[in-house]
């Protein structure tokens, strides 16, 4: 008996401590005994790391660091089962490389993956932890989030000063508060979801948000690669859909009445259906706890072919542009808006009410387009190990409601459709748009099983194979709104034409420009100018774009500033854009008199590029003849 007991207690000295990294985590053995500087070589063979390239710290914030002079793990008060995190340290060397990074060992059974990685990669881990988050997702951070409630005069029997049930207060995700909201709230927002997951003894030192995978993990080399081989070590899990209990956004709600009026316009016109990109702005939503509001400022139409039951979008050589006016002007793309409507009346004007709980409120189809925009804008996340965590981008559909009206009707896709969606995992049904069709592995894909739960005729719950699925589990709603009192991020009132209608008849060109400006009656030139559409055209026309030189009129329109306005109009290129003008549209044009307004007469000056009448080439200053058709300037 007492020659196993050293056997016993080198046994009980033995421990596991887990090691986070940027790439995922690895279990390393050690005993309490070993000192630092043992430990960390352990450590750089298990991740095939030099001994210089990369840190140990005991909190997720860097601090706590071990060193080779730190003493034994014992002492460093490092327990069985303790999570340490790793980051790598090492500064690029002129080759390129973050650090040198050694082939893991071949022997090594916790490694699932070579470690030899490109620049990018190893970019993006080492920037995982320290990823800049949305400036919304910073200011909830930081806020309390608690739901404060006064003292109940029936039940609670203390002082001023004091606290009970009654009155404490409660956390953000608090399901009892939610549900009695009026209307009641099925999703959290996703920050209390974070609050849930950091709250408790350990602050969040075990929360992390890990993105689903249903791809094959790469690098496994105990057996031929797929379809001759797979190992529970490659092998993705299965996938139980559940319905996700937060959402990234809580509500959505366009500035006001005009934009979706607008929009709308097209089918009201044509019959055909119509999408558009949401540009805007997330802002809190404080009617839920720690919310985020996505909201609309303007509806970009790219080019499409719609018709009464279909929509398809073509390439967009102006999306480029788009966004970088659209970030000039404090907007982003939060999301995008489709049409599904059919006349029910067209006397009195009633639309079709087809989307409805004994239908579908989204089709699968929908669902995946859905899940693919969301996937092209993710949402930073400092929690996840890849740095990105869901999406803020929503899915609104102008349908028609139980009053025959038209409605607007926000949702998203959960994360567990938005990974089926990116490893090409979901298929839609051909004749059942409520229905999805989880794909079957070949020997192209391995596709892992996706199953869904629902009750029997008994109650029972019952896993079903998602072959096929009904896509009401990949769907969160979200309401959407309208504003009492309307804000105007644009404060044109005038319309200037929407792009890509010239199925309509509406143009975007110099004589649609000269028309505006003609009709437009205001005396400030920054109302007259503040409308996306005309600012998109002014970047983006063929015959004079302005490009880099709007950058002025754009802080101009973003901050109301109408000093910055006049100061752009009094350029050369507002001169050159008024001539056009009163080229295309004739000397009776009727363009405003902007000498009247404090700025420069109609431009005719020697000083200044000219359009010939003829052909409207551009000529230089101080030319008599056009240097295209050799027509005379006057």
């Amino acid at each position: 008996m007492a020659t196993g007991r050293p056997a016993l207690s080198s046994m009980a000295e033995s421990i596991t401590i887990r090691v986070q990294s940027p790439d995922g985590m690895i279990k390393v053995s050690a005993t309490k005994r070993d000192t630092a500087a043992a430990f960390l070589k352990k450590v750089a063979k298990e991740f095939g790391f030099s001994t210089n390239g990369f840190s140990i710290y005991q909190n997720r914030n860097k601090t706590g660091e071990v060193t080779p002079q730190s003493k034994s793990l014992s002492l460093l008060k490092i327990k069985h089962g303790d999570m340490l995190y790793l980051f790598p340290s090492a500064a690029p060397g002129p080759s390129g490389e973050i650090m040198d990074v050694a082939a893991p060992p071949s022997t090594s059974s916790t490694s699932s993956s070579s470690l030899s990685r490109p620049q990018s990669s190893l970019s993006r881990s080492q920037t995982t932890m320290q990823i800049a988050e949305d400036e919304i997702d910073q200011y909830l951070a930081k806020q309390d989030g608690k739901i404060y409630r006064n003292q109940d005069p029936q039940l609670c029997r203390h002082g001023s000063m004091g606290k009970c049930v009654h009155c404490v207060p409660l956390e953000p995700f608090d399901e009892d508060y939610l549900n009695h909201l009026d209307p009641p709230v099925k999703h959290m927002s996703f920050h209390a979801y974070i609050r849930k997951l950091t709250g408790g003894a350990d602050k969040g030192k075990f929360a992390a948000l890990e993105n689903i995978s249903c791809k094959i993990k790469s690098g496994c080399e105990g057996h031929p690669p797929w379809p001759e081989g797979i190992c529970t070590k490659c092998q993705p899990s299965a996938i139980t859909l559940n319905r996700q209990k937060y959402r990234h956004v809580d509500n959505i709600m366009f500035e006001n009445h005009t934009i979706a009026d607008r929009f709308l316009d097209f089918w009201r016109k044509t019959g055909n259906q119509r999408m558009g990109y949401l540009y805007g702005r997330y802002t809190e939503h404080k009617d839920i706890p720690l919310g985020i509001r996505a909201e609309v400022a303007a509806i970009y139409e790219p080019p499409q072919i719609a018709t009464q039951n279909s929509l398809e979008l073509v390439d967009d050589p102006k999306a480029g542009a788009v966004e970088e006016i659209a970030a000039k002007l404090g907007l982003r793309k939060v999301g995008w808006i489709f049409t599904d409507l059919l006349s029910e009346d067209t006397r009195i004007g009633t639309v079709r009410y087809s989307r409805n709980k004994d239908s579908y409120f989204l089709s699968a189809e929908e669902c995946i387009t859905a899940g693919d925009f969301q996937n092209k804008h993710p949402n930073t996340c400092r929690l996840s190990p890849d740095g990105d965590f869901g999406s803020k981008f929503v899915t609104v559909v102008a349908t028609g409601g139980p009053d025959n009206q038209v409605h607007f009707e926000g949702y998203q896709v959960s994360n567990q459709c938005m990974a089926l969606v990116r490893d090409e995992c979901l298929l839609p049904c051909r004749d059942v748009p409520e229905l999805g069709y989880a794909k079957e592995s070949s020997t192209e894909q391995y596709v892992p099983d996706v199953f869904y739960k629902d009750k029997d005729k008994f109650g029972n719950d019952i896993t079903y194979l998602a072959r096929p699925l009904p896509v009401e589990y990949l769907i969160i709603d979200i309401t959407t709104t309208f504003p009492k009192d309307p804000a105007y991020t644009f404060t044109s009132t005038q319309r200037f034409s929407i792009e890509n209608r010239d199925f309509l008849g509406e143009t975007q060109d110099f004589h649609s420009l000269a028309t505006y400006l003609s009709q437009n009656t205001s005396t400030v030139f920054l109302n007259i100018v503040s409308d996306f559409h005309l600012l998109l055209f002014l970047v983006t026309n063929e015959v004079m774009p302005l490009g880099d030189s709007i950058g002025l009129l754009l802080d101009a329109v973003k901050t109301s500033n109408e000093e910055l306005a006049q100061t752009w109009r009094k350029s050369e290129q507002w001169a050159t854009i008024e001539q056009l003008c009163s080229t295309v549209g004739g000397q009776s044009s009727g363009l405003p008199d902007y000498g009247a307004m404090g700025g420069p007469p109609n431009p005719a000056s020697s000083s200044s590029m000219w359009s010939c009448r003829h052909c409207t080439f551009m000529n230089q200053p101080g030319t008599e003849q056009c240097e295209m058709c050799s027509l005379p300037h006057s």
